[in-house]
């Protein structure tokens, strides 16, 4: 039984670390803030999870286990909410979007930094 959580545990920090590796080549490799945004908030968060439960896993201690639970519940919850509100932030700053984003759903409201200039990172 030992074995079989040892190698759990080796897989879900692999993928856990190839997740967070995506995470950091997304913020280099893409091409506006939004882009990069995402790409921090879901393969990080992912990364981050997987880690944690490597961590919980590896401690073979109920408690240890239900922190790294709790701690994967709280990054779920958190990291799509606070990109959201960074990337209207940042929208509503005038950072302008990529020339490859095929569609922009956000409203141009009159008066706005968007509606008057743009705004380049």
């Amino acid at each position: 039984m030992t074995l079989a959580i040892e190698l759990l545990t080796a897989a879900l920090v692999v993928v856990g670390a190839i997740f967070s590796l995506l995470a950091a080549v997304g913020i280099v490799r893409l091409p506006d803030v939004y882009s990069r945004m995402h790409a921090a908030s879901k393969a990080g968060t992912v990364g981050s999870g997987l880690l944690l439960i490597a961590l919980g896993l590896h401690a073979l201690d109920g408690g240890t286990f239900m922190r790294a639970i709790a701690g994967v519940i709280f990054l779920l919850l958190t990291a799509p909410i606070s990109a959201h509100l960074l990337a209207r932030a940042a929208y509503a700053a005038g950072y302008t979007l990529s020339p490859l984003t095929v569609l922009n759903e956000m409203p141009v409201e009159p008066g706005s930094a968007t509606a008057s200039g743009s705004r380049s990172e």
